[in-house]
Order: C-alpha cells, then sequence, then structure tokens
C-alpha cells in the first residue's frame, strides 16, 4: 500500500524556483534512498513533505490524506518522524528529556529506544550538549522514533560521523527495516551502505525526478551521470 505519493510537486524559495517536477511513491514497510548531488532538492523536498516549506503545484499525499493545507505540526501528527540534517537535539536537556520531549504513544518507548541504540540507554541523565556528535545523532533519530511514526525521513543520518558510529546508525537502520514495519526515507551519500537497506531510489537533479527503480537497477552510467562529483 502506498503511503507517500509525490506527484509533479513544485516549490519556490520567495521568488527563486527549487522544485520544478518531483514525483516519488514510499510504501509501507519500504525503504527509499532519495538521491543526487548536493543542491539538487532533496532537502527540499522533504521539507515540502514536512511542511516547512508549501508547494506551488502538484500534490503531497501521505495515507491517502492531502498534506498541502497542513502546518508541520500537523504533519507530524498524521505520522511523519523527521532527523533532519545536522545534529539538532536540544543541547540544554537530558538525553531523556530530549526522548520524551515529542513523545506519543505506541510501540517506541524509552526501553525500545535504548535497546536500539544501548549507548542512549546507558546515560538518560547525560546534558545532550555533552554527547559525542554520533551520540547525539542517535538521540535524534531516537526522538523522531518516540513520536511512534508511520514515515521515519532520515537526512544525511551518517554525515560527518567517525565511520563505527556510521555503522552503528546504518545497523539500526537495517534493523528498523526488518523489525518495524516503517517505512523509511533516506538521504545519504554512500551508495555502499545504501545497497544493503534501500528497496527503491528516486534520482534528483535540478529540481525534477530523473529516474526512479530498484536500487539494484542503479546502473554505473546511472551513478556517474547524476551522482558523480
Amino acid at each position: 500500500m502506498t503511503l507517500l505519493s509525490l506527484s509533479s510537486v513544485s516549490a519556490f524559495y520567495g521568488p527563486s524556483q527549487a522544485l520544478h517536477d518531483v514525483s516519488l511513491d514510499l510504501d509501507e514497510g519500504q525503504v527509499l534512498a532519495l538521491m543526487g548531488r548536493n543542491g539538487m532538492g532533496k532537502t527540499t523536498t522533504v521539507k515540502v513533505i514536512c511542511r516547512m516549506l508549501r508547494h506551488r503545484a502538484g500534490s503531497v499525499m501521505f495515507a491517502g490524506r492531502d498534506l498541502g493545507p497542513l502546518p508541520p505540526h500537523r504533519a507530524a501528527r498524521a505520522g511523519i518522524g523527521l532527523v533532519p540534517e545536522g545534529r539538532r537535539c536540544f543541547g540544554p536537556l537530558t538525553v531523556r528529556e530530549n526522548l520524551i520531549a515529542a513523545a506519543r504513544p505506541g510501540a517506541w518507548d524509552l526501553r525500545s529506544v535504548g535497546d536500539l541504540f544501548p549507548r542512549l540507554a546507558e546515560r538518560p541523565q547525560q546534558i545532550a550538549a555533552s554527547l559525542s556528535g554520533g551520540e547525539q545523532q542517535m538521540l535524534v533519530i531516537g526522538r523522531a522514533l518516540m513520536t511512534n511514526p508511520r514515515l521515519l525521513i532520515l537526512d544525511e543520518a551518517t554525515e560527518g560521523l567517525a565511520p563505527v558510529i556510521r555503522q552503528e546508525i546504518w545497523s539500526a537502520i537495517a534493523r528498523l527495516k526488518r523489525d518495524s514495519g516503517l517505512a523509511i526515507l533516506v538521504i545519504d551519500k554512500s551508495l555502499a551502505e545504501l545497497a544493503h537497506v534501500a528497496d527503491r531510489a528516486v534520482i534528483l537533479d535540478r529540481g525534477s525526478t530523473v529516474w526512479s527503480g530498484t536500487f539494484g537497477a542503479l546502473t554505473p552510467a546511472l551513478t556517474d551521470r547524476y551522482l558523480g562529483v
């Protein structure tokens, strides 16, 4: 069943058009990689989905509902959990306070998040700003899961992290795919890691969808043309 569907979406920052023709579909329980070079519209697409940026044309549907009229907080309540680019935890709050700040009832609670990320379970009273960068990223992922979303969006969740922490986060994503039934939209530059978790991929170029298909159908010619430096 299709959970998220964008059809011919366009969006602007003031007079500048950032998205021209973005279309994608994501099914329940599926992992979709949103790919493209820097500046091609990936994060802008996420902002449109989360209603932080309104689109001017096209449609954005989630669980059969038109997201167009909704403000960001109502999109979140509809079941969209966002892990934004950069480590955006609430620095002055403790680990536990971060996790419960936006918590909603469901399978994801302090115990299940601590099981996914044992580092967080070990330090519930530690101030978030004193955590390492990787631990802060785990905390932000945990905070998003505590909203008990139907869709989890990960925007560059492993960017700038040490290799050992990156691997922990990729392992957690693989576990979420295997055990949780969540739909996951993931933006990341690591093709090797995405290949282990992504069912399908969508490539954006200059604010438009230029390719979509199964991840295994990505060819070297496509990656060189749209993802290479």
